[in-house]
């Protein structure tokens, strides 16, 4: 099986949106460089520092962009992982998936995708560089 090993959420107000998560759940936030357009990472478990994934099995880490007017599908999705995203890019479109994009190289992290599935949920895929 493919675990789920991220999430994502979009923002209008990112000083907001840090201060409500970190204040209500303890979160850490760190905002990342306009390099990453600016992507807010979320750690909401303790991750591994080699791997940067979760130590405790089930738990997930996650992040939030910048809700843009021209963007499909802005809502809370999930990420997961697969060992062969141009693969499993088929598989989603042989199931009645819809690809959005070609993949993008995430630095340090992997090729990464989204899609929408057959009722319309926005998720994405990630080929981690390790796992």
């Amino acid at each position: 099986m493919d675990p789920v090993v991220h999430f994502e959420m979009p923002a209008e107000d990112k000083s907001r949106m840090v201060k409500f998560y970190e204040s209500v759940f303890g979160w850490q936030t760190k905002t990342l460089g306009k390099d990453m357009g600016e992507y807010v990472l979320a750690t909401t478990t303790e991750r591994d520092e080699k791997t940067g994934f979760p130590t405790r099995p089930g738990a997930i880490n996650g992040g939030f962009y910048t809700k843009k007017e021209n963007w499909p599908a802005q809502h809370p999705s999930i990420v997961i992982a697969v060992e062969d995203i141009r693969d499993c890019m088929m598989k989603i479109a042989d199931a009645g998936g819809k690809v959005l994009g070609e993949p993008v190289e995430i630095p340090g992290m992997g090729q990464y995708v989204s899609f929408t599935d057959t009722e319309g949920n926005r998720v994405s895929i990630i080929q981690p560089k390790s796992m």
